[in-house]
């Protein structure tokens, strides 16, 4: 029981972690990052599919984005989808590829960036301390059924506490990274 409660933990704790990386990717740096536009969804052939199933999304450049359609009458939906997403970008075409440059930031809007990646953080330390929350109540109806001892369960509820404790200060690290590469981009 102590085991499952700890392996309960550690994934769920690993499992925040990982929204936390993908929500910072998504968040734009000033940088090209095709992790911006994992999001949008391309109406092709009647149906809605992400991006990056109809075309392939590389970085040219510090500042440009370019998409390559696998199927060239996808072009005008591409940039159709991205001039309707709500990340203030404006593609251009040439017939073949789209082109997406990635505008320098404002100060303003670099502010609010921050204050994203800051609220992505907190998502994941309150999802982190739900799991610990959950393990610990799983531990302390062990104890009540007398599954476990009353030292077992100060020992693994110190044990969580720690893990606890590491992933919480890796969501910080993970966020001032986020925050520096905004602020610097």
């Amino acid at each position: 029981m102590l085991q499952e409660a700890e392996e309960l933990a550690t994934d769920g704790m690993e499992k925040a972690l990982d929204r936390l990386r993908r929500e910072l990717a998504r968040v734009r740096a000033g940088r090209a990052n095709p992790a911006i536009l994992d999001e949008i969804k391309v109406d092709s052939y009647g149906s809605l599919m992400p991006l990056k199933q109809v075309a392939t999304v590389s970085v040219a450049d510090a500042r440009l984005l370019v998409i390559k359609p696998y199927d060239r009458n996808n072009i005008a939906a591409i940039e159709r989808a991205i001039n309707h997403s709500q990340l203030g970008l404006n593609p251009s075409t040439d017939g073949v590829i789209v082109r997406v440059p990635i505008p320098p930031l404002t100060e303003e809007r670099r502010r609010d960036l921050v204050k994203q990646a800051h609220d992505a953080g907190e998502d994941a330390k309150i999802a982190v301390r739900q799991v610990r929350r959950e393990a610990n109540d799983m531990l302390k109806e062990s104890e009540k059924s007398k599954e476990i001892s009353e030292d077992d369960l100060k020992r693994a509820l110190d044990n969580i506490q720690k893990l606890t404790d590491g992933k919480v200060k890796l969501v910080d690290e993970l966020v001032s990274k986020k925050e520096s590469e905004i602020l610097d981009g």
